[in-house]
């Protein structure tokens, strides 16, 4: 019998998605799809965030309303230019080894996001079964039932946030600097 591979964890893949969104429901026939995958590695032996990285990803299904570009900074022009989610996926399984990595997020949202895709649009899921979330982990950490948004937690640990926030490859690059935190401050 095969034993799955342990992740690795000196290399952690840090992972923010931004997705098509709208000041209220999705109008009709259209889906929140992935438009950003941020990703940085976080080197838990060296505390070293490197790699980072954003990966537009075009959307099929629907369309970048005002509301989202006002959020994300993402224009549908960006968007346009950017991977198919095929390929997106691709790029984190062949450069970024996510199948061998452990992964993290601030939150569910983005696993999520990943397995909805991955299973609305037949593809193969990118990641292996190893996800940490951050922010409850930051909440447990904290002696808390739950973990605040990436911006508060990055205020109640003295640190300021570096970048665009709801830029997927910004957010990733903090969360990374939350988990160094924590792992250096247990």
């Amino acid at each position: 019998m095969l034993t799955p591979m342990a992740p690795n964890l000196n290399d952690i893949l840090v992972v923010d998605v931004e997705s098509t969104c709208w000041d209220s429901h999705p109008p009709t026939g259209q889906v929140s799809e992935i438009i950003e995958i941020g990703i940085c590695v976080l080197n838990t032996r060296e505390g070293r965030i490197y790699d980072k990285r954003s990966i537009l990803v075009n959307p099929l299904q629907s369309r970048i309303s005002d509301f989202c570009t006002e959020l994300t900074t993402i224009t549908p022009q960006m968007a346009a230019t950017g991977l198919t989610l095929d390929e997106a996926f691709e790029t984190l399984q062949t450069q970024y080894l996510s199948h061998s990595r452990l992964w993290c997020s601030w939150g569910d949202y983005d696993r999520i996001m990943f397995e909805t895709e991955a299973k609305r649009k037949y593809l193969e899921y990118p990641f292996g079964k190893s996800h940490l979330n951050v922010k409850t982990l930051f909440g447990l950490m904290k002696g808390r039932s739950k973990g605040p948004g990436m911006a508060k937690a990055l205020q109640q640990i003295g640190l300021e946030l570096e970048g665009t926030h709801h830029r997927g490859h910004d957010d990733a690059h903090n969360i990374a600097r939350i988990l160094r935190h924590l792992l250096r401050n247990q």
